[in-house]
């Protein structure tokens, strides 16, 4: 599938001839070309206005195309959210499990928090749109199915601590939940802020988590190889 959109650009040559000679160039887009459009533009929209907030008519506005070539990509709005939503959670879950790299638990929940902070100011769009309410018609991909996901990549790691540590490992869950939500929570509230700088907000975060209220650190430091 091609589509086709309108341009105003011509040869010299054609500047020169009268206005009813001169053709129209067009620039051919494939499919796939197409559809990525249509979704870093959806992509934009949905983390500036929200899913309620963005129409049809504007994402075809924006693409140059009329509202049933974006029916024919994606069959409406909810179509491209929920592609949309599937790739940041794909991304934000594959930056997540490929930061827990074996090493000292502190060092993993070093690895964890800075994995989601990379993310947040990576890609800080799509972590919008993930902390947003989903659709009514949008039965996953919520906020609160992510941090499951990733929660549950984590509880494999401190099962495995626990039981070394002769703590019972059917805890895992919970802590995974508690310490995962920590963190994203805290990183929604980041995206915003922005400071402290992301290797300070780590540390507090490992801080909190490893040491508990009672034994915190005045000065958290790292204890990884990543400073920054």
């Amino acid at each position: 599938m091609i589509d086709d959109v309108a341009t105003d650009s011509s040869t010299s040559s054609e500047n020169n001839r009268p206005p009813s000679a001169r053709r129209t160039r067009r620039v051919r887009m494939t499919g796939k070309e197409r559809r990525e459009q249509l979704l870093d533009i959806g992509r934009t929209l949905f983390a500036d206005k929200g899913f309620e907030g963005t129409s049809v008519e504007e994402i075809a506005s924006r693409a140059g195309v009329s509202k049933p070539v974006v029916y024919e990509h994606f069959g409406g709005k909810e179509g491209l959210y929920a592609v949309v939503v599937d790739r940041e959670m794909r991304r934000l879950l594959d930056m997540v499990t490929g930061a827990l790299t074996a090493g000292h638990p502190r060092e993993l929940l070093e690895q964890a928090a800075f994995a989601l902070l990379d993310y947040i100011e990576t890609y800080t769009d799509g972590f919008r749109i993930l902390v947003r309410d989903s659709p009514v018609t949008q039965s996953t991909g919520t906020f609160a199915s992510l941090i499951s996901d990733i929660a549950t990549q984590v509880e494999d790691i401190l099962g495995l601590e626990f039981k070394a540590r002769g703590f019972d490992p059917k805890l895992a869950p919970l802590y995974a939940q508690a310490l995962v939500g920590m963190v994203a929570l805290t990183g929604q509230w980041w995206v915003n802020a922005r400071k402290p700088k992301k290797a300070e907000v780590a540390a507090h975060l490992v801080n909190l988590a490893w040491h508990g209220l009672e034994n915190l650190e005045s000065k958290p430091r790292l204890v990884g190889h990543r400073k920054s």
